[in-house]
C-alpha cells in the first residue's frame, strides 16, 4: 500500500530489500496507492479495496499515509482497514539499538499489545451548555472479544519469546469498563500458567519502565494506553524509527489471520526528498511479514534481514536521528549486501 511523502520514499526502500534477488523469495506483490491524492479521488475506495486484497492473501505491507483534519475529509486509512480486516491487536517492539544508549534500565525487548480498535478511538462525542457551564462528553466501549484476544496473544507472544507479562489497565478506577481487560489477562494466566505474570495499573507502568530491571516484557495495553506507551517504550531505545508496527486479526482460536505491517512513524514531511530519513522501520516491518509465511525460505530470509539491519547498525552505519551521517540509501545498500551474504553462507553451509 503506497503512502506519502517520505512514508512512500521508506517503503520503496523496504521493497528494495524484499526483491527476489536479494531474499531468493519469489513475492507477487499487488500494488494499492493509498495517497492522499487518490484517497481523495477515490473517495476511499482504494482502502477498501486493499483491505479486500489483504483478507485474501493474509499479508500487507503498508507505507505511511496522511490523515488530514479537516472534517469531511477522506479521513485516516489505518482506521478503515483496521475495520475492514477486523483487526484486533497492534504490536509494537520496543529492542536494543547497537551504540545508541537506552534511557533507563531498557535493554531487553519490551512488546507492547495494544488493543486495535473501540476505546477512545471513534468514540461519540458532544457538547452540552455554554461558556463556563459548557461540557464535554465521550462514550467509549471496548467488547470482551478484543480484550480476549489483547490478553491472550500477550501470554502466547510472551511464552515465544520468554518474557513476563507486565502491566494492564486502571481497573481499580475502573473495574468494569478498563476492568475487562484486567479479567481476560487474569483468565489468560490461568490458561498459561507457565508465563511469568506481574499485572500493574497503567500508571505504575509508566513509572517501573523508568526502573526497569531489564528483563523482556510484554504489555497488553487498552487502545488509547497502548498508543502513548508504544511511542515512549520505542524511545527508550532510541529512536521510533527502530522498530515495525503489526496489525493484526485471529481466527475463532486466536491464531494470525491477517496481517499488516507497516513503520509506526509518520510521513516526516520536514525529511520528504532529502534522503536522509531511517527506513529501519520499514525494513523490518517487510522482515516481520516473512516471519508469519509459512516457507523455510521466507523464514531465513527474515531472520536475516533483521540480523542485517541491526548489524549494519552497530557497524556505524546510520542515519542522521542515530547520530550517523549515512543516507537512506547508503543504509539500505549496506543491509541488502549484509542479506546476500548471509544467505549464501547459511545456504552454503546447510548440512555441517
Amino acid at each position: 500500500m503506497k503512502g506519502d511523502q517520505t512514508g512512500q520514499e521508506l517503503l520503496e526502500e523496504a521493497l528494495r530489500v524484499l526483491d527476489p534477488s536479494v531474499i531468493g523469495v519469489d513475492l507477487d506483490f499487488q500494488f494499492f496507492d493509498l495517497s492522499l491524492e487518490n484517497r481523495r479521488a477515490t473517495k476511499n475506495q482504494v482502502v477498501y479495496d486493499a483491505a479486500k486484497a489483504m483478507k485474501r492473501t493474509g499479508f500487507g505491507l503498508k507505507a505511511a499515509t496522511i490523515t488530514p483534519e479537516e472534517a469531511g475529509d477522506v479521513g485516516s486509512p489505518n482506521a478503515i482497514l483496521r475495520r475492514e480486516i477486523d483487526g484486533k491487536v497492534i504490536i509494537r517492539t520496543g529492542r536494543r539499538i547497537p551504540g545508541v544508549r537506552p534511557v533507563a534500565g531498557a535493554f531487553s525487548p519490551i512488546s507492547v499489545i495494544r488493543m486495535a480498535v473501540g476505546d477512545a478511538y471513534g468514540a461519540k462525542e458532544w457538547r452540552e451548555g455554554e461558556g463556563l457551564s459548557e461540557i464535554a462528553y465521550r462514550t467509549e466501549t471496548i467488547d470482551r472479544k478484543t480484550c480476549r484476544a489483547v490478553a491472550e496473544f500477550a501470554f502466547r507472544h510472551a511464552k515465544r519469546t520468554n518474557a513476563k507479562v507486565f502491566g494492564g489497565p486502571k481497573y481499580t478506577v475502573s473495574p468494569v469498563y478498563e476492568g475487562m481487560l484486567k479479567e481476560e489477562m487474569d483468565e489468560a494466566s490461568k490458561r498459561h500458567p507457565e508465563v511469568r505474570y506481574e499485572p500493574q495499573l497503567i500508571d505504575a507502568t509508566y513509572a517501573l519502565l523508568l526502573n526497569s530491571s531489564g528483563e523482556p516484557l510484554v504489555i497488553p495495553a487498552l487502545n488509547r494506553d497502548g498508543d502513548c506507551l508504544s511511542d515512549m517504550v520505542l524511545q527508550l531505545f532510541g529512536s521510533i524509527a527502530g522498530s515495525e508496527s503489526i496489525l493484526m486479526s485471529f481466527d475463532d482460536d486466536f491464531n494470525p489471520k491477517v496481517i499488516m505491517a507497516e513503520a509506526p512513524h509518520g510521513t516526516a514531511p520536514s525529511l520528504f526528498g532529502k534522503n536522509i530519513a531511517n527506513p529501519m522501520a520499514m525494513i523490518l516491518a517487510g522482515a516481520s511479514l516473512l516471519t508469519y509465511m509459512d516457507d523455510k525460505k521466507a523464514i531465513a530470509a527474515s531472520r536475516a534481514i533483521y540480523e542485517s539491519t541491526i548489524e549494519a547498525v552497530r557497524e556505524g552505519i546510520r542515519t542522521a536521528d542515530l547520530g550517523g551521517s549515512a543516507t537512506t540509501t547508503e543504509f539500505t545498500d549496506e543491509v541488502i549486501r549484509k542479506v546476500q551474504t548471509k544467505l549464501e553462507v547459511w545456504t552454503t553451509l546447510q548440512g555441517f
